[in-house]
């Protein structure tokens, strides 16, 4: 693989907008008036929009109605100001955090456990993740004396798993999952030593969309007195109305008495705008050890409940707004399309011969060909203007299915396309996925080494002016 040439091809898609628009490498000796400002963000977003509008991305925009956004913005406008971190000049957003919380909480079995379900808002599912992490090393450090923590997770669990364990020197025990692609129980359990502060299951997982045995394993967790986190970042806001529905949805919240904590996204299927999260705990005592406090500092008592310090509490104050808005019945009717959507979608790529979808998921889809290159089949959709996820271990493609989706029409058009996109690749056979060659160098142990530079390279590039 060429680097130069394949950053070179990055620099075209990443970097459209250099020659066109207004664009500084400093400070301009006079400002620009903010009407010229104003429209060239109009512009931008008319080029941007029609990529998600159409339901032709994977993810990413959750609602995406226009009138919702407009409500979220308004809602911004008014808090644009707000700071959590002063809370006595905003108390507001408190308010509004802890009952985000309470009605997070509440819809993830908090009515149904003794004990007291608690939390905070994170940022995003990454910061709740980490959150979760750095909680059980400083409580297994407190609690049981443990200076080299370990954590066992399922191959399939979010990279931010990976990411604590950088972050925080947890170390990771990666475990494969099963030939259902969920997490294997019994050599979850087998993994587990005296270093071991806590156990992870997904629901649903983001690569392929099934949801692990999160019952057994918490069980486990619970009688060995271990922590257990159920990621529940992409399925937190959709599969209790799934179940409601009467979707089979095996149990992944606080009902397990195994489960001592949970993240959930409100800023994806919870419809609020993106940089919210909510991270849960059983227990006040728990989520202490999240939290940072120090009186040592010559400006005064410093505490913080996250890793920030100033946030945007607008945010808080758009995911209130939208989970107040939108209710119950409101997140019941949007799941109900989403859901219909996902089995169309399964449905039509079922009638595909080349392709089969991994286990029987309900709204995150993933298909892969023990005939094709499906990286390839990809790059084809790619070409129709479908932004999907290309994976690997083993390759395959995803999408997860949103209110765009659920639009009349579009799991047609999707289906209707990528019955296209097999052809041409079947007719094309010396065809390689753009994204073949770099996920075949992650298995070789001798190249790793070449991707973490090249990933490097790629990321130097998102900060080029």
């Amino acid at each position: 693989m060429d680097n130069n040439n394949f950053i070179n091809e990055l620099k075209k898609s990443l970097k459209p907008y250099h020659d066109n628009f207004l664009s500084f490498k400093q400070l301009p000796k006079e400002g620009h008036s903010k009407e010229e400002i104003i429209d060239m963000m109009k512009e931008l977003y008319k080029l941007e929009e029609p990529k998600w509008k159409e339901g032709f991305v994977s993810g990413s925009v959750y609602h995406g109605d226009l009138g919702h956004i407009d409500f979220q913005n308004q809602i911004y406008a008014l808090n644009s100001q707000s700071n959590p971190l002063h809370f006595d000049i905003w108390p507001s957003a408190f308010k509004f955090e802890a009952e985000i919380i309470s009605m997070t909480a509440n819809m993830l079995g908090a009515k149904k456990t003794p004990d007291e379900i608690v939390g905070t808002v994170s940022s995003g599912g990454t910061d709740s993740i980490l959150l979760a992490m750095k909680t059980y090393r400083d409580w297994a450090r407190d609690q049981k004396g443990i200076t080299e923590p370990e954590m066992v997770v399922p191959t399939t669990a979010h990279a931010a798993f990976d990411k604590a364990s950088q972050y925080f020197c947890i170390n990771m025990i990666r475990i494969p999952v099963g030939k259902d692609y969920r997490a294997d129980v019994k050599a979850m359990e087998a993994a587990i030593t005296d270093n071991t502060i806590v156990m992870v299951g997904s629901a649903p997982q983001f690569p392929h969309g099934v949801i692990d045995p999160i019952e057994e394993l918490s069980e486990i967790a619970r009688k060995r007195g271990i922590g257990f986190h159920t990621d529940a970042c992409l399925g937190g806001f959709i599969l209790p109305w799934a179940e409601k529905l009467g979707y089979e949805v095996p149990p992944f919240d606080f009902r397990l008495p195994g489960v001592t904590t949970m993240s959930a996204d409100t800023h994806k299927y919870g419809y609020a705008a993106k940089g919210t999260s909510v991270v849960l705990y059983r227990g006040k005592q728990l989520r202490h050890y999240q939290y940072f406090v120090t009186t040592e500092w010559p400006g005064g008592l410093y505490l913080t409940p996250t890793f920030l310090g100033s946030r945007a509490g607008a945010l808080s104050a758009e995911c209130w707004a939208a989970m107040v808005a939108i209710g119950e019945n409101g997140y019941m009717k949007a799941s109900e399309g989403i859901l219909k959507a996902g089995k169309s979608l399964k449905d039509g790529i079922r009638q595909i011969p080349e392709l089969y979808v991994f286990g029987d998921p309900l709204f995150v889809i993933a298909f892969s060909s023990a005939v094709l290159d499906v990286h390839a089949v990809c790059d084809v959709m790619s070409s129709k203007g479908w932004s999907l996820s290309g994976l690997q271990k083993p390759a395959c493609v995803h999408i997860s299915l949103t209110q765009r989706h659920a639009q009349p029409g579009v799991i047609d058009r999707l289906v209707s396309d990528l019955k296209e996109a097999v052809a041409y690749v079947k007719q094309h056979p010396e065809m390689q996925g753009s994204l073949t060659p770099i996920y075949g160098m992650t298995a070789n142990i001798n190249l790793q080494d070449a991707v973490i530079n090249f990933s490097h390279e790629l990321i130097d590039l998102f900060y080029e002016t």
